[in-house]
């Protein structure tokens, strides 16, 4: 495959990974329209469809610290292949279950089997791609992630007329063709380390005296409570003004082609800026975006709202990436990435169930300008950490463990 930005080549398992990648995400129909599903066709409450999204979360927290703990002991390859297949075969049992707590269990077995691969594919991304090349690398790999999102959005919204089954068919079948690509040429990634390295990349405990790393993490929280108000309640809020699934699909599917059309070109441009202040204005971006949803009415609009706040995604994600290997030392990116993931994880259980009820009790208005708010506060913490989080960067953790400042 060609390279896409700059004029060294990034090496071809990378490719492999961003080919896999992407036929998982074309084939991600049942997240986006979960909520839709539940609401309409099961008959649950906005906050039991929140309840029952935020399981995945919690599933998907159990899933990526194990995930962590595999790929640094077991191996990345046979962590992500673990994932995607057992992923696969509970997306079908989610789309079979019928009783609340039947699907409730089913979410929380599918969170923590389909969230298990991120912290493998992350540090495979780290042990292939150079320090001096990860950023561009991030960036091509969340284009491929959210050129899937942006076919699966459309195509799910007009799918789910043949029936909502076909949506868990489809997604699980990508899936497993996604586990099929990584076994056929994918190689194990997972690079030697030193003795004194491998007693300390046994111990979480070391992740969790890591303030820098932790303040990172717990800012990537606030982030992530307000990006996936648009997996949840946003759906919610155009159905509320009359609005079919269907334009709901378009709306956000128009996240994944601004990002297809513009990542490459921010690519270029983050290549010469510091991710550390790159993330506190992505960040105030993201916050207006959300915030200006409060205003939101028609399609048009919702679909300006979307904009703003992908334009700040397009800059904070692989700023976040980034930075994230930077701050992971070799012998525990497995742990380093499980962590970080915590906190979409954490979200993903919180954004749902916490959206679904300040919006019963307080209304649409008070939910997006409240999330507008915890993303300044969010953007202002990652300002004031900036220093910090350059420093550890610059003298790379791997070079003695022992040294993270407490």
């Amino acid at each position: 495959m060609a390279e896409l930005t700059g004029k060294r080549r990034l090496p071809g398992q990378f490719w492999v990974l961003w080919t896999a990648t992407l036929v998982n995400r074309v084939g991600g129909f049942v997240i986006i329209f979960l909520t839709i599903y539940l609401t309409t066709q099961r008959g649950f409450s906005p906050t039991a469809a929140g309840l029952v999204i935020g399981l995945y979360g919690v599933g998907g927290a159990v899933g990526v610290t194990a995930g962590g703990h595999l790929a640094d002991r077991w191996g990345r390859r046979p962590t992500a292949l673990l994932s995607l297949f057992a992923g696969s075969a509970l997306m079908l049992a989610l789309g079979v279950a019928r009783g609340p707590a039947e699907i409730a269990a089913a979410a929380l077995l599918l969170g923590a089997a389909a969230e298990s691969a991120r912290p493998a594919l992350g540090a495979m991304i780290a042990d292939i791609v150079p320090g001096e090349d990860r950023m561009r690398a991030f960036s091509t790999y969340y284009w491929a992630i959210n050129l899937g999102f942006a076919v699966s959005a459309v195509v799910a919204g007009f799918a789910a007329r043949a029936g909502y089954f076909t949506l868990f068919v489809g997604d699980a079948a990508t899936t497993a063709a996604a586990g099929l690509l990584v076994a056929w040429r994918i190689r194990e990634t997972k690079p030697a380390v030193a003795p004194h390295e491998e007693h300390e990349r046994g111990r979480l405990a070391t992740v969790l005296r890591d303030r820098v790393f932790l303040g990172f993490v717990a800012c990537n929280l606030l982030v992530a409570l307000v990006m996936l108000q648009h997996m949840s309640m946003l759906p919610l809020a155009m159905i509320a003004d009359g609005l079919p699934s269907e334009t709901f699909g378009v709306v956000i599917a128009l996240n994944g082609v601004m990002i297809v059309a513009g990542q490459m070109a921010v690519s270029r441009l983050l290549a010469r800026r510091r991710p550390a202040l790159v993330m506190p204005f992505a960040t105030a971006v993201i916050g207006l975006g959300f915030g200006l949803t409060a205003f939101a009415h028609t399609p048009l609009l919702y679909a300006g709202t979307v904009l703003v706040w992908t334009a700040g995604e397009m800059l904070q994600a692989p700023s976040s990436a980034a930075l994230l290997a930077g701050l992971s030392p070799v012998s525990m990116r497995g742990r380093y990435q499980g962590v970080f993931g915590l906190s979409w994880q954490a979200a993903s259980f919180l954004a749902p169930t916490l959206g679904g009820a300040v919006r019963d009790l307080a209304g649409n208005t008070v939910l997006w300008l409240g999330c507008c708010c915890v993303a300044l506060a969010a953007a202002a913490w990652s300002l004031l950490a900036a220093s910090a989080r350059e420093r550890r960067v610059a003298v790379p953790a791997e070079k003695d463990l022992a040294k993270i400042k407490l």
